[in-house]
């Protein structure tokens, strides 16, 4: 063989070496990546230096028991309840007519149905007040068909208990006709709010009260 044949020989072999190489690189299998590990699932987010707080409509009373606070959301929030009997006229009696009163709830307590008994309704008033600062007033502009009340007390055994109620009507009545509705003791438990509503014709003196019923919540509805 001649040194030209030989010389041509080796590129060639050198070509096909380098073809060779280039078809395996091609050819080769690759690695797979490790897939990304799943995201967590997604939590609530929480503020920094907030605090989950309990559902409180999610458990429902178990036995009757003494409002001492409720929430209207948007409106109140844990506002306090006085425990009054009925005057001498047989007429729940209302808070005090003071800068405190006007912000509390009063209720008139048994014989009159207590929250979480089986029948009957829960009477709660509250003052309106001639500057629109009262409770009373809060209400008559928020409370609202659909609305919720959120009532928070103590059974006799001292376990905390709490209920929820959900307005179901809102009645606007004169002052002088009065509600046998309202007083109403034999009938579905239900919440009965009554506070007094304009015009107002004098000192303590209005011409329409305003009443709101509200039935409690089943048990397991979320807050």
């Amino acid at each position: 063989m001649t040194a030209t044949t030989r010389r041509r020989s080796a590129q060639v072999a050198a070509v096909v070496a380098v073809l060779i190489l280039l078809v395996w690189v091609l050819l080769r299998p690759h690695p797979v990546e490790d897939a990304a590990p799943p995201a967590p699932p997604a939590e609530q987010a929480v503020a920094a230096g907030s605090v989950l707080e309990p559902r409180p409509c999610y458990r429902p009373a178990t036995a009757p028991f003494t409002p001492t606070h409720i929430t209207v959301p948007g409106i109140t929030h844990d506002a306090t309840v006085l425990a009054l009997p009925r005057d001498s006229e047989n007429v729940p009696q209302a808070p005090p007519i003071s800068d405190t009163g006007k912000t509390q709830f009063a209720w008139a307590v048994p014989p009159d149905p207590m929250p979480g008994d089986p029948q009957g309704n829960v009477l709660l008033n509250a003052h309106t007040w001639p500057d629109d600062s009262a409770l009373g007033n809060k209400l008559l502009d928020g409370l609202e068909i659909g609305g919720r009340i959120i009532v928070h007390g103590t059974s006799a055994d001292g376990q905390h208990q709490t209920l929820c109620y959900q307005v179901t009507k809102r009645d606007v009545i004169v002052a002088s006709d009065g509600s046998a509705e309202y007083y109403e003791r034999n009938g579905p438990p239900q919440l009965a709010l009554i506070v007094c509503s304009p015009p107002r014709l004098g000192p303590g003196n209005w011409l329409h009260r305003t009443i709101w019923y509200a039935s409690p919540l089943a048990s397991g509805t979320l807050s």
